[in-house]
């Protein structure tokens, strides 16, 4: 994976909240800190989002994205 963002934080999915528009994902960081992103629906089906996943945290400006290999 290549990408322009700078902060790139790896960590794991620790749950899931799936709604009708919009998944909210918490991943727990190898530091042991959770952090939250509201991705949309379509996004998490694409990602396969599980919890126990393995994935990186993004964190471009004000937004916070997830990213897979």
């Amino acid at each position: 994976m290549k990408i322009s963002a700078r902060n790139v934080l790896p960590g794991k999915v620790q749950g899931i909240v799936k709604g009708p528009v919009s998944t909210e994902v918490t991943c727990r960081l190898t530091g042991g800190d959770d952090i939250f992103s509201v991705i949309t629906k379509t996004s998490a089906e694409k990602l396969n989002l599980k919890e126990g996943l393995e994935v990186y945290v993004v964190i471009k400006a004000s937004n916070v994205m997830i990213a897979t290999e």
